[in-house]
């Protein structure tokens, strides 16, 4: 195992201490019968660090009126910029948001529908927290699907969850990250 698989699996496993806690998402019969969440195996194609393109900094509403949340709750985030994933069956352009007013976020959010939502993974698409960096003077991102999640939507009601906009729904299969059981 590598370090990297380590830190994963290391992860994962903390992950799923939380959620047995009773601090996470789950409640009721479901926490009593958690037994830890399903992942597909660490897949080291699907790791990228890549330039970010930033945006004009436009603000964005996530809302049910336009299908972007799973509730009625507004949420406003920032269009930050977008990143070309080199993906082994072909290259698509996403894009990565920050809270409002971040001109410098250490981390975007990106979430995100593939080819498998709704039958290998949550039906209304799964998150990323992308790190950002700097390198020679540009803004980078880091995007690993190994870390790929399900909103806390997916676990019970009660959460407002953004959904994937049309233009992060991925036309490949990402099998990495959280998964169906």
């Amino acid at each position: 195992m590598t370090s990297s698989e380590a830190a994963l699996s290391e992860f994962r496993r903390q992950k799923d201490a939380y959620f047995a806690s009773g601090r996470g998402p789950l409640r009721g019969e479901a926490l009593g019968q958690f037994t830890g969440l399903s992942y597909y195996p660490p897949n080291a194609a699907l790791v990228f660090q890549l330039p970010l393109e930033r945006g004009a900094g436009e603000q964005v509403t996530f809302h049910t009126s336009t299908g972007q949340t799973s509730t009625g709750e507004l949420r406003q985030m920032q269009l930050f910029g977008t990143v070309l994933v080199p993906f082994p069956e072909g290259e698509a352009t996403l894009t990565l948001y920050a809270q409002p007013g971040e001109d410098a976020p250490g981390s975007l959010f990106f979430p995100f529908r593939d080819l498998g939502s709704g039958s290998e993974s949550y039906g209304a698409g799964r998150y990323l927290d992308a790190p950002t960096f700097q390198q020679g003077g540009a803004v980078w991102v880091s995007l690993d699907f190994n870390l790929a999640y399900y909103p806390y939507c997916a676990y019970g009601e009660g959460w407002t969850c953004p959904l994937p906009p049309a233009h992060n729904w991925l036309k490949v299969a990402v099998r990495a990250g959280e998964k169906l059981a």
